[in-house]
């Protein structure tokens, strides 16, 4: 199983990047048994700049880098169609859900190749 810890936290990475992965989520066969009260919790970091108790898991540099133009690209499409999934593909209200010009998320929408609903004129 220690070969499969890799993949499982590549993938968690995937699909939980803007959160903490929970117990729950993870794959039944990598659960622990047992009580989960006594799970020791990791540490949590807080940001410089934030309120006291605002805690998130601070982004680890991988040993060999990465590409960080890619990564926030990357980034960046992830939330504008997370916000385009929550707005019901409307445009508007995506742009508002990101606090940008809903012009701007236009261009990002053509520069990603990312799909939109036909808006109605009045919007």
């Amino acid at each position: 199983m220690s070969g499969s810890w890799p993949i499982l936290i590549e993938r968690l990475a995937i699909l939980h990047p803007y959160g903490v992965v929970d117990v729950v989520d993870l794959p039944e066969k990598f659960r622990p048994t047992g009580d989960l009260h006594e799970i020791t919790q990791l540490p949590q970091v807080t940001l410089e700049g934030e309120e006291p108790g605002t805690t998130m898991n601070a982004p680890r540099l991988p040993n060999d880098g990465l590409d960080l133009k890619a990564h926030l690209n990357s980034l960046e499409q992830s939330l504008i169609q997370q916000a385009l999934d929550e707005s019901d593909g409307i445009v508007a209200h995506a742009a508002k859900r990101l606090h940008m010009r809903r012009t701007t998320l236009v261009e990002k929408l053509r520069k990603y190749g990312l799909q939109r609903q036909t808006e109605s004129p009045g919007i």
